[in-house]
């Protein structure tokens, strides 16, 4: 039985004499049909076109001989080397690398890479991997058959991005196309490829003249906190109130630029933790007022759709998204009609619209809904609605008091019902 497997990576260049070597002593090699046909792959070794990893790791497992796997690019980056090295099969794996298909793309392009997100693109990953399109300017998107080009620029519908699109790098059929994402569905698009997906002004995070420090968006980027000062979401040079349209819950005379009620920094904070927005999410914010908590889901990573039908309020939270360095996507119109038409959501924040729209958003069955009521006779409405639509309720009353530190005097006064409803089928 074999113990032994020698993985090497291939990009289109000459072999390595390693990588010749280890080829040449092959009793059994693995690979893509374009591996298969390589002239080194000695005639005489067994061939397995890889299709199921697992089962070609049991084959490989069980071969009486010395065995090789070829793989496109570098086999450690999102490649089979993961597979192969799981305990179950007992293998020793060494590895011959090449350039990866994702540094390949990216050198196509004359760009740098050390500020994209990648990510890989099946059919049950295919929606996440659009998410983390909509959320971040630079993405490197491994694609797959049902999960390409087209399919990525169907899915991003509204959401204005540039591909460049690598086919069969390092191969005489090698082809680089630049297309919106919106014309990516007209054509047919040879695997496998490569989608460089770049798109919106430059976020917090991309890395500074020089370089950064952190590969991906920089998790330090940005003022520190995890939720802001409702200061930093009121228009430049408002001082007075920022009327949202979320169903009120304040009180008081508090001094300086203010959100709309219900939008106050301790209850966004306590929204937030209850929705755990994430990268590959989709997040809805529907009766976004100030932006304030669209932007705080974004800067947390995740892809979000801010709905009001106020125009003011959707003009504050494209301002707001700018000013922090994150992209989102606002959509002008009244819940819950105006939700019909918008991709599938993760989890969703319903700052206005009451019972009414909190229905409608559980009959698309996120993982979560947060919302917050002003009295417990709503929340008793809105609780009931969760749990007929199959979600466990939680619902636990805040107030906060806001305190003159001079004098230690209350200057602001916010009560709320906050309640959370949780997928039991979908909950992570």
């Amino acid at each position: 039985m074999a113990d032994r497997v020698t993985v090497i990576g291939w990009d289109g260049s000459p072999l390595t004499d390693t990588a010749r070597a280890a080829l040449g002593a092959a009793t059994l090699v693995a690979g893509a049909a374009h591996h298969l046909a390589l002239p080194e792959v000695p005639h005489a070794a067994e061939r397995i076109r890889l299709g199921s990893l697992t089962l070609a790791a049991r084959r490989i497992a069980a071969h009486r001989g010395t065995a090789v796997v070829l793989a496109d690019g570098d086999p450690g980056f999102f490649g089979v080397v993961r597979t192969l090295r799981a305990p179950e099969f007992g293998l020793e794996v060494e590895v011959v690398p090449a350039v990866s298909a994702v540094a390949a793309a990216f050198a196509r392009a004359g760009m740098p890479w050390d500020d994209a997100q990648v990510v890989v693109a099946h059919r049950r990953t295919l929606r996440r991997a659009v998410n983390v399109c909509r959320a971040h300017p630079k993405v490197a998107v491994l694609t797959s058959p049902g999960a390409g080009p087209a399919e990525l620029g169907l899915l991003l519908e509204g959401v204005h991005r540039t591909f460049v699109i690598c086919e069969e790098l390092g191969t005489a059929r090698e082809q680089v196309t630049v297309v919106t994402s919106d014309k990516a569905p007209d054509h047919t698009w040879r695997d496998p490829n490569v989608v460089i997906v770049i798109g919106g002004h430059t976020a917090a995070g991309t890395a500074p003249e020089g370089g950064g420090w952190i590969a991906g968006r920089d998790p330090a980027a940005g003022p520190r906190g995890w939720v802001q000062p409702d200061e930093r979401y009121a228009a430049p040079g408002d001082a007075g109130s920022v009327t949202g349209t979320g169903h009120g819950t304040g009180a008081g005379s508090g001094t300086g630029p203010r959100l709309g009620e219900g939008e106050t920094q301790l209850l966004r904070a306590a929204q937030l933790a209850r929705l755990g927005p994430r990268v590959g999410d989709l997040v809805w914010d529907i009766g976004c007022g100030s932006g304030a908590f669209a932007t705080e889901a974004a800067r947390a990573g995740a892809a979000v759709i801010a709905v009001d039908h106020d125009p003011g309020a959707c003009a504050r939270t494209e301002s707001a998204a700018r000013r922090h360095g994150v992209l989102l996507q606002v959509v002008r119109g009244a819940a819950p009609h105006v939700l019909e038409n918008l991709p599938e959501p993760d989890v969703v924040r319903v700052g206005g619209g009451g019972a009414a729209v909190v229905s409608a958003v559980a009959d698309r069955r996120p993982q979560r809904i947060v919302t917050h009521a002003a009295t417990r006779d709503a929340a008793e409405r809105v609780g009931r609605d969760l749990s007929e639509h199959g979600y466990r309720v939680e619902c636990a009353l805040l107030q906060s008091v806001e305190l003159d530190t001079r004098a230690w005097t209350e200057t602001e006064r916010n009560v709320a019902f906050l309640l959370t409803g949780v997928l039991a089928d979908r909950a992570p």
